[in-house]
């Protein structure tokens, strides 16, 4: 779908960032979260405050589950994360690592951090290694941008940008419609992107689909500089994520990337995971499927 492959990605977006790079700002205390901070205060000013959201649902298998989450912790500790990282404005951003499943399904697995520089990404990565794995049913993107976008008000920093950024393997087929949801959260002004994981041929007995990243463009990115890095192949997973996180906190997209026109038909329905759903099981009420 891209004309330029991940690497030449983030080689890019570096050049660029360090071009227009802006000298760091006073950095706070490596590794502070909400927890951690007095009632009512709220900590400096960041340039980014970013949810990563990613997908437990019984579709992601356990070996799929385990790259994600490395790609993560490795992504965060990276040069390429570090250096852009340090071209930013205030050379800080908040991070939370939230994990979801079902309507109703969301957890925050890390809370919100600082990161300022090598010593609190790892102390973030490493929080992220600590947590068990776990899968639940069903998918809802929906819920999870619903649930992210709550955060921010919890989160106790003041970012130039807020992101929510979205990884899974499937559509949409609990809760709110996916598009409204997503117009919703836009409309405060968050960014929503997108890493649709698509390493499996859909099964027979699944509510996948081939496109999902077509899906992903078009029924949940969303707001300013919104982009989807795709990834097809198991062992381009990890690069996928660090390219997503370099461009993020660079503010910049993909070149190539398809820019989502929400006021446009879709050229895959939004309704497609429910719609899927409904012909497959009815009023069964199986639950223990993606």
């Amino acid at each position: 779908m891209f004309g330029r492959s991940v690497g030449a990605w983030v080689a890019g977006v570096l050049a660029l960032v360090l071009i227009v790079g802006v000298p760091a700002g006073d950095a706070a205390p490596p590794g502070v979260r909400l927890a951690d901070m007095p009632a009512g205060k709220t900590q400096s000013n960041v340039d980014v405050e970013l949810v990563l959201a990613v997908d437990v649902s019984y579709s992601m298998d356990p070996e799929e589950q385990v790259l994600q989450r490395d790609g993560y912790r490795e992504a965060l500790v990276s040069p390429d994360f570090l250096n852009a990282l340090k071209q930013g404005m205030h050379g800080r951003i908040a991070v939370t690592y939230v994990e979801w499943a079902g309507a109703s399904d969301q957890r925050v697995i890390v809370p919100w951090h600082l990161v300022d520089g090598a010593a609190s990404a790892q102390a973030v990565a490493d929080e992220i290694g600590r947590q068990y794995l776990r899968r639940a049913a069903r998918t809802s993107i929906s819920g999870a941008i619903l649930y992210s976008a709550g955060l921010f008000d919890r989160s106790g920093f003041r970012g130039i940008r807020r992101v929510i950024d979205i990884s899974g393997d499937g559509t949409n087929n609990q809760g709110q419609l996916v598009d409204i949801a997503r117009d919703a959260v836009v409309a405060k002004g968050i960014t929503i992107n997108g890493l649709p994981i698509m390493l499996k041929r859909p099964a027979f007995n699944s509510v996948d689909i081939e496109d999902l990243d077509i899906y992903y463009e078009d029924c949940v990115i969303g707001g300013p500089g919104a982009f989807v890095v795709p990834i097809r192949e198991r062992e381009k997973l990890k690069e996928a994520i660090r390219t997503k996180l370099v461009l993020e906190i660079a503010g910049r997209t993909p070149q190539a990337r398809v820019v989502p026109a929400s006021a446009q038909q879709p050229r895959i329905s939004c309704t497609i995971g429910e719609r899927m759903w409904q012909q497959r099981w009815g009023g069964r009420g199986h639950d223990d499927f993606n």
